[in-house]
């Protein structure tokens, strides 16, 4: 017991101050957050008239711990679905508000002479609005239902995504310590196929292990797998090189495609509440009141920065995407805050030892003075485009409105938009056969072959693992080069005339050039076969699995299977 007092002291002295900071904000209308960050610098040692905790070591466990339930829930309460449709509006906002608000961070980073990584974290920290205080500020002013609000909740949910490749890229950034573009090109395509390889695998698993054990699932049961699967796609996040937050957004996102996502997310939500509130409160005990009194003019250049660069940036992010000025306005007023992820980039960098001690106390600071000023700024809005608009030369305000009054109009072309939504559809298909058959292959190779050579003879080692990797990875090369081709969309789009029929065939033939590709790795990595014979032998085994009805069958029954499981939640709701 001796050796449990310290950290149990510690959490009780967190829970009381976070008890009473979160009455009180409670009574001053005030966001929770803010109370957590001033209870956890009441129990932090640069408070020397309060009780102080003795073990920050513990702390920062508990709240690398907070960080991953945090992430956890957000995953739950995401869908990539959601995400296609949307449309393209909310992509390009949010991706236009991320680059140029990064820009705006790194140079306010530079004027400051700060180093080359704190002002690209800072930079990454100043592209990413708090979800949770625009929220709660939209549901206090009842604004929820207003058009402009919906937009700006889908940029983000787009935004906590992006931030997530942001974390990945950073982490990427402070390891290798230089600006490498083909090592981030590559990281970036680590990150999407592992991204795409969980999400299917796990859309395609989980769903059926919850169907086989319902029966079982109490509350308890329920509760304890699903932190499981939690922690253990955590563990996998980190072996193969990503965060563990990662990780647990991950496998939330997934578990949030399942019919068990509400029951999940309620369950999971008061473990969340509680580490989450340990993490803000550890971000707390980083405030240093003489480091900011020390960088105060550095705080209110980066607060300046982030009403100027937010409302200007993300209005044009907005008018970009095709939205009326007054929408634009709007949303852009809503998103002059930082949030939660600043503070875990900050986290990030601190961890990594990559940024100065004193980003991250003013990073906190600028966060509370935001905070407080959103809803101000959502009120200002209004008034703000009355005198744009007043002072803007009518030519230029009939110029944005046509824009917005395009960007809204429909396709009218029939033809054009079902061979679009064709060519999106198998060119989906393709992507993800693609991460799976190269998942295969990668497992074969790297686990199998080894224990293959050791039992028998070389040239028959490399051919059993040829056929092997072929046989394994051969129903999702049927799904790439078959799936679909003679479907009904596919044939009508056939009938419209020549110039369909030339799409049609190049789409055809570019499958089956990309399943030969496979093959032909597959032979030339293991027999080494080359010239005629390795043509032939690629021929013959495309041809072999192109035309085989038991591939067919199984191929159809895979995808079936992964459609209904992604679809199950949303065909419960009808």
């Amino acid at each position: 017991m001796s050796e449990l007092e310290p950290l149990i002291a510690d959490l009780a002295l967190i829970l009381i101050c976070a008890g009473a900071m979160t009455l009180l904000f409670k009574r001053l209308k005030q966001p929770v957050v803010l109370g957590y960050i001033v209870a956890g610098f009441l129990a932090s040692p640069n408070m020397p008239y309060m009780p102080s905790v003795s073990d920050l070591q513990g702390i920062h466990l508990w709240s690398e711990i907070g960080v991953i339930f945090l992430l956890f829930a957000l995953g739950l309460e995401f869908s990539f679905k959601k995400i296609l449709k949307m449309g393209a509006a909310p992509i390009i906002a949010a991706c236009s508000i991320i680059m140029g608000m990064m820009l705006v961070g790194m140079f306010t980073g530079q004027f400051f002479g700060w180093s080359k990584m704190d002002c690209i974290y800072l930079g990454g920290m100043l592209a990413m609005s708090s979800t949770t205080i625009i929220f709660k500020a939209f549901d206090d002013m009842g604004l929820r239902q207003e058009r402009f609000a919906n937009l700006v909740l889908s940029v983000l949910i787009i935004e906590d995504i992006l931030a997530i490749v942001l974390m990945v890229m950073l982490s990427t950034l402070a390891v290798s310590k230089e600006f490498e573009g083909t090592q981030m090109l590559m990281s970036i395509l680590k990150l999407g196929f592992f991204l795409i390889l969980w999400f299917v695998v796990g859309i395609y698993f989980i769903p059926l292990f919850l169907h086989k054990v319902k029966s079982l699932m109490s509350n308890e049961t329920m509760l304890i797998t699903s932190l499981a699967l939690c922690f253990g796609m955590v563990v996998i996040a980190s072996a193969v090189g990503f965060s563990a937050a990662f990780g647990a957004f991950i496998m939330g996102s997934i578990l949030a495609e399942t019919v068990e996502a509400e029951r999940i997310e309620h369950l999971v939500t008061p473990v969340k509440d509680l580490f989450g509130a340990i993490f803000f409160v550890s971000v707390g005990m980083m405030v240093d009141v003489a480091l900011i009194a020390e960088y105060i003019v550095p705080i209110l250049c980066i607060v300046a920065a982030i009403m100027l660069g937010q409302t200007v940036l993300s209005t044009g992010g907005f008018l970009l995407a095709g939205q009326p000025l007054k929408t634009a306005m709007r949303c852009s007023f809503s998103l002059t805050q930082i949030g939660e992820f600043a503070f875990i980039l900050a986290t990030l960098g601190t961890s990594l030892g990559v940024t100065s001690d004193f980003l991250y106390p003013i990073v906190v600071a600028v966060s509370v003075f935001t905070t407080f000023t959103t809803p101000y700024m959502i009120r200002l809005a209004v008034p703000a485009y009355a005198v744009v608009e007043r002072i803007m030369p009518k030519r230029w305000r009939e110029k944005l409105e046509s824009n917005a009054s395009d960007e809204e109009e429909k396709e009218t072309d029939e033809q054009y938009s079902r061979w679009r939504s064709y060519f999106k559809h198998v060119g989906v298909l393709i992507l993800i056969h693609c991460v799976l058959s190269m998942a295969v292959v990668a497992v074969v190779f790297y686990f199998v072959k080894p224990f293959i050579v050791g039992l028998l003879p070389p040239t028959w080692a490399k051919i059993v693992t040829a056929l092997l990797a072929i046989a394994a990875c051969s129903p999702f090369l049927w799904t790439l080069m078959r799936q679909d081709s003679r479907s009904d969309d596919a044939v009508e789009l056939w009938n419209v005339g020549r110039g369909m029929r030339v799409k049609l065939l190049a789409l055809d033939l570019l499958r089956l050039v990309i399943g030969a590709a496979f093959v032909s790795y597959i032979i030339g990595h293991t027999v080494h076969w080359s010239g005629m014979l390795g043509l032939f032998v690629v021929f013959a085994i495309v041809f072999s699995i192109s035309f085989s009805p038991r591939l067919k069958k199984r191929g159809e029954k895979l995808s079936k299977t992964f459609s209904e499981n992604l679809t199950e939640r949303e065909r419960q709701d009808l």
